[in-house]
């Protein structure tokens, strides 16, 4: 059931692991903090979750794939949690149903927390003791896998406030974003040639299956946009009839655009005139030069028709983003909302944090791509189909935890993350 350290890429150092296992414990819990436990227990569509699921599941992933292994004799906190807070690996039992998780009122959010620091006693127990680099390997994957489940707890949470006619803040001292204008969108070539895409083979650097192996492809020669599109811009698309030009969208988003009735990005509010926008701070004016997000992969692709370009491969997106710094407007920074462009700079600003961008890839296997053996290999591999990949993390992404390689995936309709688009055009 554990992969190999060579198939995850991992970092095997004890007292690391154990600081980052204690730190990752520790940032989920703040997350969960200003909620109250009728706030954990809501589920407010099939595709979120509540946070009390969330809180349970990464210590079920714990419990499941590290303690029942490495602790002969383990007792579990309670054997009902095994199909409670299974996510969908069918090889280690048949997982309670994804869109009835808003009708576990048991167990309740002190019990779940009790569950928490059940998993968290006995791993520290045993990262205190040392592990080989197979076990490593899957505490390594656990905390990634923790570090996504803190990016949804955040949108599922933005979620869920906002259906509420009260439109209540998740925290009341989130600060407004600033207007102070955006960079102009200017264009940065890249020559065609054979390039290289993937996580590099690596036993110090952790990355997902699905980022590997390593390989060549050949790109021609194209330009990508210096920053994400931002909503002043994207007002201007809707202005100019966008989301009743069927010409501009593919078949599947202009039913889509009938069926759901978008006329604007998701959280948006028409109000006397203007736009306001529900954020993690509560509805507030649009910022207007703040990336446009919570938009779908169609509604990203019709905008790029109209603006007269396209949206980048991943392989573009990736060798653009080669060699820069993984540093921008991640969740740590404390804003949870995407911002204005900084602007200048040799290269795209922006293609870390802020909003993940949509690209015109399908999520498949690369080449040569293997998923780990026993039930691990569900977590990326099974998925590879009618989903398209996104990159460069978000402003609910935490901190370290996105790089070049990363590859976000969701079916083209999703628009409750934190999605938005960069554009590319083919070099003249």
């Amino acid at each position: 059931m554990d992969p190999s350290p060579a198939a995850i890429g991992v970092r095997s150092h004890f007292a690391t692991l154990a600081e980052r296992f204690r730190a990752v414990r520790s940032a989920t819990e703040r997350l969960a903090a200003p909620l109250s436990a009728e706030d954990c227990a809501a589920q407010s569509m099939p595709d979120a979750s509540p946070v009390k699921w969330h809180l349970a599941h990464t210590s079920w992933f714990f419990e499941t794939f590290v303690l029942e292994p490495a602790l002969p004799g383990y007792r579990s906190f309670d054997p009902a949690f095994r199909a409670l807070f299974n996510s969908y690996y069918q090889a280690v039992g048949e997982p309670f149903a994804r869109p009835r998780r808003g009708l576990l009122t048991r167990p309740d959010l002190d019990e779940v927390r009790a569950y928490r620091a059940h998993v968290d006693r006995h791993l520290s127990e045993v990262l205190g003791r040392g592990v080989d680099g197979e076990r490593a390997a899957v505490v390594e994957l656990g905390l990634h896998h923790e570090q996504q489940h803190q990016e949804l707890i955040l949108t599922d949470v933005k979620h869920l406030l906002a259906q509420s006619p009260l439109r209540p803040a998740y925290r009341d001292d989130l600060p407004v974003a600033s207007e102070c204008g955006t960079s102009p969108l200017r264009w940065h070539h890249h020559a065609a040639g054979i390039r290289g895409i993937g996580a590099e083979p690596a036993e110090t650097a952790f990355h997902f299956d699905n980022e590997a192996p390593r390989h060549r492809v050949w790109l021609g020669a194209f330009e990508l946009a210096s920053r994400p599109v931002t909503q002043r811009e994207y007002l201007a698309f809707m202005a100019d009839g966008g989301y009743a030009r069927p010409e501009l969208w593919l078949a599947e988003g202009w039913d889509a655009v009938h069926a759901q009735g978008w006329r604007a990005p998701g959280y948006w509010e028409p109000r006397d005139g203007a736009w306001l926008e529900f954020t993690l701070g509560g509805l507030r004016p649009l910022a207007l030069d703040a990336p446009v997000c919570h938009l779908s992969y169609y509604e990203a692709d019709a905008y790029a028709r109209w603006a007269g370009a396209r949206l980048p491969t991943e392989a573009e997106w990736e060798v653009a983003a080669a060699g820069r710094a993984v540093d921008g407007n991640f969740a740590d920074r404390g804003g949870l909302h995407p911002a204005p462009s900084a602007g200048g700079g040799d290269g795209p600003a922006q293609l870390f944090g802020d909003v993940w961008e949509w690209t015109a890839s399908p999520y498949v296997a690369y080449p040569g791509y293997r998923p780990p053996a026993g039930a691990l290999g569900e977590y990326n591999g099974k998925f590879m189909c009618g989903q398209l990949v996104l990159r460069g993390g978000s402003c609910l992404t935490p901190g370290g935890h996105a790089r070049a390689s990363y590859r976000n995936f969701f079916p083209p309709a999703a628009r409750w993350q934190m999605s938005g688009v960069r554009l590319a055009r083919d070099a003249s």
